[in-house]
């Protein structure tokens, strides 16, 4: 069954690849290039908005049949299909939780998805490098490899903030309508990459993107339910698209409403993660309990 099920993994097709390099590059770009002033500027340089671009699609790089294990390890990672993964209940903050929850209902992680908590893991990995480069800064020390790494961590965020405003990542009807279909939306297994991969290329740009982007704001209270709630949010767009798909608005150019769409879609994504990274520096100057503590 191991076997079986990672074959299954290495033949999904490009569609898994949520807005494939272009869409995940101009979210990674708008987010780090609209940073507030408050954030340390080697994050706001142009270098490192240009490594944050480029690193939009890296976790979609750890996905060729050259490396299984890892394929099969991080697959999950960039999608959670909300039908199946409430049905458990509500949605723990802690992987292995969610993932006990999981084989308690006989059922396997891997076909739900994991979306959400690798997101606030790199997350936590960002604000925690962002706290040691202050507490360099505050000793006078050598920032230049914090920032690397803060800067690898941004971009490495940003792919998983932009995969969850996808819609088609939320839900179990992700590429070809399943179940009951009344209003006769595609069931063929390209409507996916059809959306976010040649129409987004081909059609979108920064600027269009750039102004459907909601202002700067730190995130109030946990950031894992705040991040559930954006990829609520994105899930009510699933017929959306596929509404759009039968009056063919991923086809050439398509039309003025699956472009807008599209821009909005990206834009919701750049917002999130802009916003996340804001709200990581912010986060990164409270101190630390200390663990050894008495209750």
């Amino acid at each position: 069954m191991a076997v079986a099920g990672l074959v299954c993994i290495l033949a999904q097709p490009p569609s898994a690849h949520a807005w494939g390099n272009g869409g995940h590059k101009l979210v990674n770009k708008l987010a780090a290039s609209s940073l507030p002033a408050d954030v340390p500027a080697f994050l706001r340089s142009p270098d490192a908005v240009a490594e944050i671009e480029y690193l939009g699609p890296e976790p979609d790089r750890w996905r060729s049949p050259a490396e299984p294990e890892l394929v099969a390890a991080q697959a999950p990672e960039h999608f959670i299909d909300m039908e199946l993964a409430d049905a458990l209940g509500p949605l723990p903050h802690r992987r292995f939780d969610f993932e006990a929850k999981v084989f308690a209902a006989g059922q396997r992680p891997e076909k739900i998805g994991l979306q959400p908590w690798e997101t606030e893991e790199v997350w936590e990995r960002l604000k925690a490098a962002m706290r040691e480069y202050r507490k360099l800064s505050a000793a006078k020390q050598d920032t230049r490899p914090v920032e690397q790494v803060i800067i690898f961590y941004a971009g490495w965020l940003g792919h998983y903030v932009g995969d969850g405003s996808q819609p088609l990542h939320t839900s179990i009807q992700f590429n070809g309508w399943t179940g009951p279909n009344p209003n006769g939306y595609t069931t063929d297994h390209k409507i996916h990459w059809q959306f976010e991969g040649p129409f987004v290329e081909a059609n979108l740009h920064e600027a269009e993107v750039r102004a459907t982007m909601t202002p700067v704001k730190a995130i109030d209270g946990d950031l894992f339910d705040a991040y559930v709630a954006y990829l609520r949010t994105t899930k009510l767009l699933v017929e959306k698209v596929y509404q759009l798909e039968k009056v063919g608005g991923f086809a050439g150019a398509g039309t003025a409403e699956s472009r807008q769409f599209t821009a909005e879609r990206l834009g919701a994504g750049a917002s999130m993660l802009r916003d996340m990274i804001y709200t990581a520096w912010l986060e990164s100057a409270n101190p630390v309990p200390d663990p050894y503590a008495q209750k």
